[in-house]
């Protein structure tokens, strides 16, 4: 035992070095994103445990600001994509175009190709376009005619979807949600925030510029450290009685969830609950998983993930809900 937390020890120091560049990323994200901390940390979990983010707010949240500036600052190439009622997998992937002076097909790539891509308002494309975007995120290549490019590294796709609209809009089936880490559900700012955003609004000088902080081969060496950050069996059986609760709940004294719940998650819920608790470790500067980590990401990876039943809809009740009865009768280690 000695050994193993002299190594722990060691781990520490080193994550604890390695992972000075997230304050660096805060402040500078700072200058221009006021308030929506638990956004911009979302994100950067994202990042780090290689995973994609939908986002659900209404619109004006600085969405779009977020994630553009944190491109900036990690001096990555950035894509937006809008998304319509009307738009095609080739205006999302690229497509094969006629050369006439060469005589030839010639590959012509799409928005995808690009470090971090916005697709804004995922939820307004046909199942098509969002079928070829999810392939992007899942298999982090893409194929055009018979040739396969890999996308650059790191990747990173933010889906946002307006919650409030619902005509015209394609609902993303739940096989495909499965495969964003994250579901982040941000809000307003505060009446302190609101007043800073005015002020930074209508003064222009007070706009100040995103500079270049880090490098996306950082971001590549970050990802590596965030996987060795340690992880004690007992947070592990901590994070897999959280995932069972949800399939099973009678088997945790939750007999009256069982009727509330569709279906529970999936093993990729149980993976990105690990990897995401690893990477709030690392950003908290840390070598090793507490079992609060687990608790302040879990809403996050798991809300997507748990269906509900026609009974619980009719009772209101929501997954934050179910999560939290989970979380209560849980026993943590």
């Amino acid at each position: 035992m000695e050994n193993t937390s002299s190594d722990i020890r060691q781990l520490n120091e080193k994550i604890h070095q390695a992972s000075a560049f997230v304050d660096l990323l805060n402040m500078e994200l700072g200058k221009v994103i006021v308030g929506q901390k638990y956004m911009v940390e979302r994100l950067l979990i994202g990042l780090l445990a290689q995973g994609h983010v939908l986002l659900e707010g209404v619109p004006g949240l600085a969405k779009t600001l977020s994630i553009k500036s944190l491109s900036s600052a990690i001096n990555g190439k950035f894509s937006r994509i809008q998304f319509t009622p009307d738009l095609l997998p080739a205006d999302v992937i690229g497509t094969m175009i006629y050369n006439q002076q060469r005589n030839e097909f010639m590959v012509r790539r799409g928005p995808i190709f690009a470090n971090f891509i916005l697709a804004d308002e995922i939820n307004r494309a046909p199942a098509k376009v969002q079928s070829a975007l999810l392939e992007a995120m899942q298999e982090r290549q893409i194929t055009i005619g018979d040739t396969t490019f890999k996308l650059d590294e790191p990747f990173l796709v933010l889906a946002t979807q307006n919650p409030i609209e619902q005509e015209g809009t394609y609902m993303l089936p739940e096989a495909q949600v499965d495969r964003f880490m994250l579901k982040v559900v941000i809000g307003y700012p505060t009446k302190e925030e609101e007043r800073h955003i005015i002020r930074q609004n209508l003064n222009p000088q007070a706009t100040p510029e995103i500079r270049p902080v880090i490098q996306p081969s950082d971001i590549m060496e970050a990802r590596k450290l965030v996987r060795e950050v340690y992880m004690d069996e007992k947070i592990e059986k901590y994070i897999i009685d959280i995932v069972f609760a949800t399939r099973n709940p009678e088997e945790y004294k939750l007999q009256k969830l069982k009727p509330l719940i569709a279906y529970g998650g999936s093993p990729r819920a149980s993976i990105n609950l690990a990897l995401a608790a690893k990477a709030y470790a690392f950003m908290k500067r840390r070598g090793y998983v507490i079992p609060e980590d687990v608790r302040s990401i879990c809403f996050d990876v798991m809300r997507h993930r748990v269906g509900l039943t026609y009974e619980a809809e009719a009772e209101n009740v929501t997954s934050e809900n179910i999560l939290s009865e989970i979380l209560n009768a849980v026993e943590v280690p």
